[in-house]
């Protein structure tokens, strides 16, 4: 199989032509980590098996591009042509272009020891032990099938960093100061305390705050805690789980909100919104009101947003076009007055303070976003 021309090409596509992660990307057959995987159909998700047609796989493995391995607790490997799973994605081949990018965001050098947390199908562990050495590179995932696997890909494309079965989220079986550099393809709401303690100080790390798509890097303080910042780039990544699946309870929450009557009917000062989808103002949302999920539909000119929450707020709007919406709240919190006070926020501002923004962890992982009129306690 002819797969190095179209590596090549995705090393031009997700590095510049000096970068040194592009002889990696070049060099790695990142078919290998993706032999099978899901693609979001009408009926629910479809699986799609690459040996099986290997024009369409090698297509799809060397577009820079996301490729879900994983729906629920079903592995695209372990899956029939008749699944169709419709829950949400708990694993996937991140593109190319991003995992490159949060290497590059943590400045790594030739010898530092690097932890990669979220081992995934093992393709980012695998570029990092060829731009580095096997030697330099753990890798961690709460899954073990993911590390059994990948532990086979990696040798398989010629490579062989440490791959350890862990929730990475909780304690970490390394030594003190192990680590120069962690990088995170996974999000998490706060800093592990125990990815401070395996940082040497002056370390670096890079992750992705969850519900949002903020990414932030921080450098180890010498009293154990860090400083850092939200970079101006964006990024998203499932959340860090810890088990075989995410709790349930969101889909149910929302196909409710659709349904109900509310407490409290209004007419809201703005247009409906995608929430999800309008990153700064979604992320600026989950830091003042974290834990929402949303959900928006369009038919024609018939706009509507869901927001829930699992301590049974929940909000729908609805609007013909851009006029105002009427919106229905229920349960102990307005989460659309939540929403219009971010938006009344940035009108009155021209931004929101999220980008660029200061971040202050604590040794104990306590982390802090802003400063000055705008400073909060991620939670």
């Amino acid at each position: 199989m002819n797969w190095s021309t179209r590596a090549a090409a995705l090393a031009g596509a997700a590095t510049h032509r000096h970068s040194r992660w592009a002889p990696a990307v070049a060099a790695t057959p990142r078919h290998l980590f993706v032999p099978r995987w899901w693609e979001r159909g009408s009926d629910g998700w479809e699986l799609h098996d690459g040996p099986s047609d290997p024009h369409r796989w090698l297509d799809a493995a060397y577009r820079d591009t996301s490729l879900v391995t994983r729906v629920g607790p079903l592995h695209a490997d372990h899956a029939t042509e008749a699944d169709r799973p419709h829950g949400r994605p708990t694993s996937s081949a991140t593109l190319p272009s991003l995992v490159v990018g949060m290497f590059q965001h943590a400045r790594i050098n030739e010898g530092d020891r690097l932890l990669d947390v979220g081992t995934g199908s093992g393709y980012g562990a695998a570029l990092a032990a060829r731009r580095l050495s096997d030697e330099q590179v753990t890798s961690v995932d709460v899954d073990l099938y993911l590390t059994e696997a990948a532990r086979k890909r990696v040798g398989e494309a010629g490579v062989a960093p440490t791959l350890d079965t862990i929730d990475a989220t909780g304690d970490l079986p390394y030594e003190p100061a192990s680590f120069d550099r962690i990088v995170a393809t996974v999000s998490v709401r706060t800093i592990p305390e125990s990815w401070l303690r395996v940082l040497r100080p002056g370390g670096r790390l890079v992750t992705t705050i969850a519900g949002t798509s903020l990414l932030v890097t921080a450098e180890k303080d010498e009293d154990g805690g860090a400083t850092g910042r939200v970079e101006w780039d964006r990024a998203g990544f499932m959340h860090a789980r810890h088990g075989d699946d995410y709790p349930p309870g969101a889909a149910v929450r929302l196909a409710k909100t659709a349904e109900l009557d509310g407490d409290e009917v209004t007419r809201g000062p703005y247009p409906v919104v995608d929430v999800a989808n309008a990153w700064d103002l979604a992320a600026m949302l989950d830091i003042e009101a974290p834990g929402i999920e949303h959900e928006y539909r369009e038919d024609g000119e018939q706009r509507v947003a869901l927001m829930a929450h699992a301590d049974g707020s929940w909000a729908r709007a609805t609007a013909t076009g851009n006029e105002r919406p009427t919106v229905h709240q229920g349960g102990p919190r307005r989460l659309w007055d939540a929403l219009d006070k971010v938006r009344d926020y940035w009108l009155s501002n021209g931004e929101l303070p999220v980008r660029g923004a200061r971040m202050d962890i604590m040794p104990d992982g306590r982390t802090f976003l802003g400063r000055g009129k705008w400073s909060v306690e991620l939670s």
